[in-house]
């Protein structure tokens, strides 16, 4: 049996070394919103003999902050400030100067305000799913420690991500949307789901020895789940891969923000939910 629980401060290190990077980026420089968060309109277009650098540039001219990007083929997203009629006729004759032939593929205008109220929904949504999420192990496991255990990796995971992404929008100018806040929710049932398991495991085998120590039961419990773990993130992560290499622009970001949150719930489970279970027993547990 491999004592998992041996190298805790190891595991420590590494969630750190990912973690403060993300964390000193978030707050120096946030996050990229995206037109869902900031308001703005979105236009498609399939272009012939152009690239995304011409586009950029002939719109820049007329139009501030300007972000184009290649979907597929010849089709193009550009992003840019809400635009009323008469600067979306100005919009279309730029395009049109580039190719007469290019044919508008879809066009969305989201307005600041709701934009602002998406942003306020999308956090509540992540702190009510964070607390029950806490709520509902606490009750089902009956004990506060299983609960804020799971949480705090859910968190660990979360904030992986946000970091992530933070690091991408500085180097990459990639945005975060509505599909990003998906990937998000996803990422936190994903990895609580991971860390039932194991902690399930911890509390079956409590009731087996009852008189064996917090760091033993945690050491089996690991050992027993982990091939288990691996199985199930493997198959996830090899069907992400495969989507980042052949899916489409558009989903790319997303898959990514899927991958990250996978590898890391994988993660989490057994090396920052369990370390964080043995703490709270050392120092909160009846003494033996």
């Amino acid at each position: 049996m491999i004592n998992f629980v041996k190298y805790r401060v190891i595991y420590l290190i590494i969630s750190l070394a990912v973690i403060v990077p993300g964390i000193i980026s978030l707050f120096r420089h946030g996050l990229e919103p995206a037109i869902d968060f900031t308001g703005g309109t979105e236009v498609e277009y399939q272009m012939n003999s152009v690239s995304p650098e011409q586009i950029k540039s002939a719109v820049s001219q007329k139009f501030s902050q300007v972000d184009v990007e290649q979907t597929s083929g010849q089709s193009y997203l550009i992003r840019l400030p809400a635009l009323n009629e008469v600067e979306k006729s100005d919009f279309e004759q730029i395009i049109k100067s580039l190719d007469g032939e290019a044919s508008e593929l879809r066009f969305e205008t989201l307005g600041p305000i709701l934009g602002k109220e998406l942003l306020r929904k999308t956090f509540l949504g992540l702190i009510l799913a964070t607390v029950l999420i806490l709520a509902y192990i606490a009750m089902a496991f009956r004990s506060l420690k299983f609960g804020v255990c799971a949480t705090l990796a859910t968190i660990h995971d979360t904030v992986v991500v946000l970091g992530a992404f933070s690091i991408f929008g500085q180097k990459y100018g990639v945005r975060v949307d509505s599909l990003f806040v998906t990937a998000l929710l996803t990422v936190l049932s994903f990895s609580v789901h991971d860390t039932i398991v194991v902690f399930d495991r911890i509390r079956e085998l409590a009731k087996i020895f009852k008189n064996d120590t917090s760091e033993n039961l945690i050491n089996k419990a690991v050992n027993e789940t982990m091939i288990r773990s691996l199985n199930n993130s493997l198959t996830i992560i090899f069907m992400l891969v495969a989507l980042i290499l052949m899916g489409g622009e558009s989903i790319r970001w997303f898959v990514i923000a899927l991958l990250i949150g996978t590898v890391s719930g994988t993660y989490s489970s057994p090396f920052v939910a369990t370390p964080l279970l043995l703490l709270w027993e050392k120092l909160l547990g009846p003494k033996k």
